[in-house]
């Protein structure tokens, strides 16, 4: 089959929008939610947001490098249309669950089907040549800055007349995006690029000991674990920290979650490819990870709420460090293990997201309690700081070891 990379771009750029869509929308809804479920405070509603963000992550941890593997063997598109039908059923349960037993279930099930994240990534590798993946992956991270503005969006604004109503729309667009793909999406993985499908690499300890061949790829994972530890500060506890320091609503919660979304999506859609074609992937790497330290420290102090949408911009830029990071990556290895490799980055990134939220609305919960011998809400951004700076560090190594790339 013909490979159309315009219009499997389009098709991959709306699976990520969707797949953050569905992410986003219980964002800003979630603190009333679980609040009028339980009948607690805000800090018992942050310990079991952090749960819920950990049963989610937990199974893209496990899904991931399934997906890429399966990918690898089988093709891109079978992966991708079949995952995307099964998250739009499952936007469906979201939208019906009446308990907390039921958002867990829905939560886990949506980490399954949106790890898809790998298998795009693994597509766009096949069908773009090593010196464009930045600026493709930069456009991915556009679609997922897209979807971050609508979620949140649609999760704060229609969620305060009807909080099922969003969960619904999400699974029409899914539906609608799978039946997209059916008729336009080609296979983009030549069948003597492909390798069998094997359990023991099919998880992440399996492609973490594959990736252990690629010393680059190992180090720059190690830095990228302690950057998305950091970066998940912001889902977990954004909604609470705003809350407790300037009383914000669910509707101010969404309109800045959407502003964050906006400037993400122009600074990767459109900046990206322009600054690492003039930093290079080098400093690129270098100065996004210092951006995002300094950001951080910017969130934690802040005492304002316009002050949070300053840091906003700066923070949005720092993103490029990631996107640098895997396009650096994927020239490392060969055709048949993109799916392996962008299997264990999304592993990577759901570890952080199961670790992160239970750490950084602990330090909420703790920081905003009467047993803290102070209270500070902007501690998990704090914490996020010396995270992405110790990642700064290990960037630094890693370049220092090997100043050919």
């Amino acid at each position: 089959m013909t490979v159309a990379p315009r219009r499997a771009l389009v098709f991959l750029l709306a699976t990520i929008f969707i797949d953050t869509v569905g992410f986003g929308i219980i964002i800003p809804v979630l603190p009333s939610l679980l609040m009028d479920l339980l009948g607690g405070s805000l800090s018992t509603a942050a310990l079991y947001g952090g749960a819920l963000m950990f049963a989610f992550s937990s199974m893209q941890f496990l899904s991931a490098p399934i997906l890429g593997n399966l990918s690898d063997h089988y093709g891109r598109r079978p992966v991708l249309l079949g995952s995307l039908a099964a998250f739009a059923v499952d936007f469906v349960v979201m939208g019906l669950a009446t308990t907390v037993g039921w958002l867990f279930v829905g939560r886990l099930l949506s980490g399954v089907f949106s790890s898809t994240y790998s298998v795009c990534s693994a597509y766009v590798a096949d069908v773009t040549a090593p010196e464009q993946r930045a600026k493709s992956f930069g456009l991915m991270g556009a679609a997922w800055g897209l979807g971050f503005v609508i979620g949140p969006a649609i999760g704060g604004l229609l969620g305060e007349s009807n909080p099922r109503l969003p969960f619904f729309v999400a699974a029409g667009l899914a539906a609608a995006n799978v039946v997209y793909g059916y008729f336009v999406i080609p296979e983009s993985l030549a069948p003597a690029n492909r390798r069998p499908f094997s359990l023991a690499r099919a998880n992440p300890v399996g492609a973490f000991r594959q990736m252990q061949r690629y010393p680059v790829v190992l180090g720059l994972l190690g830095a990228l674990f302690l950057y998305h530890f950091a970066h998940d500060a912001n889902p977990a506890t954004w909604t609470y920290v705003t809350i407790a320091k300037f009383d914000w609503t669910p509707r101010d919660v969404g309109l800045s979650m959407s502003f964050v979304g906006i400037c993400a999506a122009l600074v990767q859609g459109l900046a990206v490819g322009p600054i690492v074609k003039l930093l290079g992937e080098r400093r690129a790497l270098v100065s996004g990870f210092s951006i995002f330290t300094v950001s951080f420290v910017g969130y934690a102090f802040a005492t304002e709420g316009w002050m949070m949408y300053l840091w906003i911009l700066p923070f949005a830029f720092g993103t490029i460090a990631s996107i640098a990071a895997t396009a650096l990556m994927s020239r490392q290895v060969p055709a048949n293990q993109q799916g392996e490799l962008q299997g264990a980055i999304s592993s990577l990134r759901s570890i952080t997201a199961c670790i992160a939220p239970l750490m950084m609305t602990g330090l909420f919960s703790y920081f905003t309690s009467a047993a803290a011998p102070f209270q500070f809400p902007g501690a998990s951004f704090l914490a996020a700081s010396v995270l992405t700076f110790a990642a700064l560090l290990m960037v630094l190594g890693v370049l220092r070891r090997h100043p050919v790339l």
